[in-house]
């Protein structure tokens, strides 16, 4: 059973390792997607509340302007959250400086370490650094859901040396997701983005749990292959997938028309049967549009992760008219998937959705799996 920070009362004199996920775009210095930070705020809030010690910890690795191939700096998350609350900076970990700041620590005060992949016993989850980094500390708390499909030292190494706890933000990730494994009936699963290997699992379980489920985007090409279509130059997996078994399951939906751009650049509408040589399918059609706004009209809760067309070369109006339909619905909401959210946050709809995921592909794996590696490890 995992036990998450709110049950802890004062916690005066107590350093918190606090383990976040501040990993968004930068260019200039300058932070363009404060989502995750803004996130992160309230378990921090509430650790200051209860006077204790916050160190935080995170990574980043979104592209910054960068000399001799350094690792991403958090400076320009720090500078953002040092606009809500002030926030000390350590550039180094371990070192007399480092030690210093720790030592000058007060009740209610936070310090944050540089993006803690700069230290190589990070993703090896190495002992040695385990052990360093447990010693700054005295309990260990872990917000940071979005990565806890890692096992890195920072996710599962330190909750092994320290009393542990969940974030106020991991608890509601869990509690939110969790949804989707008991839902109100009827139950949309809406799927897209490319990638099929990794998310067959996906569409395998939520067509035994589900009442419907969407495949969009670049997943749906493996399925007009097996029908025997053509999909021309459109990205599609190798390798056969057990996509014919599937196609036989009344459960399944696909796009019933798609988004076409011939070589010449011109775009056009066709049925996935008409597609032809050289054609790229880059969205879902309105036909398919229509057709998911009727299925969602009538659920009680819809999970969502992954755009419908590809969002890399500007195909995102078909996504974002499923996020329209989705947030004008009032049905129970459950979305994830950074294309995903970057049409929410175009639209300035977050507020209609239900809950909206850190998580990436941690959200799918916990939609496979019901747990991840840090989760198990805030369990034990």
């Amino acid at each position: 059973m995992m036990h998450y920070i709110d049950e802890v009362g004062d916690m005066s004199g107590q350093k918190v390792l606090l383990r976040l996920d501040l990993n968004t775009p930068v260019a200039d210095g300058k932070v363009l997607d404060p989502f995750r930070l803004e996130k992160a705020i309230e378990t921090i809030d509430f650790l200051r509340s209860k006077n204790a010690q916050v160190i935080v910890v995170a990574h980043c690795e979104n592209s910054i302007s960068q000399e001799n191939n350094a690792e991403p700096s958090l400076l320009p998350m720090w500078q953002y959250l040092n606009g809500y609350f002030p926030i000390d900076f350590s550039p180094t970990y371990f070192t007399p400086e480092a030690i210093e700041k720790l030592l000058e620590m007060k009740d209610g005060g936070v310090l944050m370490f540089e993006n803690i992949r700069i230290n190589e016993g990070e993703k090896t989850n190495d002992s040695n650094f385990v052990k360093q980094l447990a010693a700054m500390a005295d309990i260990y708390v872990n917000d940071a859901f979005s990565v806890c499909h890692r096992k890195h030292a920072s996710i599962i190494g330190v909750p092994a040396v320290l009393p542990h706890y969940g974030g106020l933000l991991m608890k509601k990730e869990i509690e939110h997701i969790s949804e989707a494994f008991n839902p109100e009936r009827p139950f949309v699963f809406i799927l897209g983005g490319a990638k099929f290997d990794t998310k067959l699992p996906l569409i395998t379980k939520y067509l035994d749990r589900a009442d419907y489920v969407f495949v969009g985007g670049a997943l749906a090409n493996n399925f007009f292959r097996a029908q025997g279509y053509e999909i021309g130059r459109s990205l599609c997996a190798d390798g056969n997938f057990g996509e014919k078994e599937m196609l036989q399951n009344s459960k399944l939906l696909l796009p019933v028309d798609v988004t076409v751009q011939a070589p010449d650049g011109s775009v056009s509408f066709k049925k996935p049967d008409e597609v032809i040589e050289g054609d790229l399918i880059v969205d879902s059609g309105p036909e398919t549009i229509a057709q998911l706004e009727a299925s969602i009209r009538n659920a009680r809760m819809v999970v969502w992760n992954g755009p419908l067309g590809n969002y890399e070369i500007g195909f995102a109006d078909k996504t974002e008219m499923l996020a329209e339909a989705i947030a004008e619905s009032g049905v129970r909401s459950v979305v994830g998937g950074g294309d995903t959210l970057a049409s929410i946050q175009k639209l300035g709809i977050e507020e209609k959705f239900s809950f909206i995921s850190t998580g990436g592909g941690a959200m799918l794996d916990f939609l496979v799996n019901e747990t991840l590696p840090g989760i198990e490890a805030l369990t034990r």
